[in-house]
């Protein structure tokens, strides 16, 4: 049987939005902007042809339409979040990390990380960004730039100023505890870095012979 369905991430803001009555709030629950929400929700009642939301002045309402729709959206969305967390190892938090393409996974050391915290399970989307972070495909993002984001933390992952490497995650989860230690371990892993480079021996060149 194939199943009519439209997209997971429009039904994701739909649902959260019709529980706030709010873009803001569903937004902060999904970890994307509040314009991202509105173009889902947009989007999905362009797809289903039926209006789900009355867009007030600072005010949202679900139509007649949205009232009905809701109640079988959340079920669905319980039903698969039990499913889950029967599959999940207990304990287990889900973290996904979006790379650009051009970082060398290498000066991670991932498995490193993987085997110290075993309680977070860390999946990488390589190449990633910005797109990825705001649509909630990834939960934080190692990105190339000058790290000015806003609504979004921004913490340096290279020495130096102007153009580099910043670890970003949005404000509303910037402090989850699997992302605060990942954030630890790449501000450690940076400073063992930059101790094996100073510390590295150098060639001297001479002149003459």
């Amino acid at each position: 049987m194939t199943y009519a369905l439209p997209p997971l991430n429009a039904l994701r803001a739909f649902e959260a939005a019709a529980r706030h009555l709010s873009f803001k709030l569903a937004a902060h629950e999904l970890h994307v902007t509040p314009a991202a929400v509105g173009q889902q929700v947009k989007a999905l009642e362009a797809r289903l042809g039926v209006q789900l939301f009355e867009r007030l002045h600072k005010q949202l309402i679900l139509t007649a339409a949205g009232q009905a729709y809701l109640p079988g959206i959340s079920e669905g969305f319980r039903h698969i979040a039990d499913a889950t967390a029967q599959l999940k190892p207990a304990g287990t938090v889900m973290l996904q990390l979006g790379i650009h393409g051009a970082f060398d996974l290498r000066r991670l050391a991932l498995a490193e990380f993987r085997n110290a915290r075993a309680d977070i399970g860390l999946r990488v989307l390589q190449p990633a960004g910005l797109h990825e972070l705001v649509e909630g495909k990834v939960d934080l993002l190692i990105a190339r730039g000058l790290g000015h984001h806003p609504g979004y933390r921004c913490d340096r992952v290279n020495q130096g100023s102007g153009l580099g490497d910043w670890l970003i995650a949005p404000e509303g989860t910037a402090d989850c505890p699997e992302i605060v230690s990942f954030r630890e371990w790449l501000r450690a892993q940076s400073a063992e870095t930059s101790r094996a480079d100073r510390n590295r021996p150098r060639l001297v060149g001479t002149v003459g012979s």
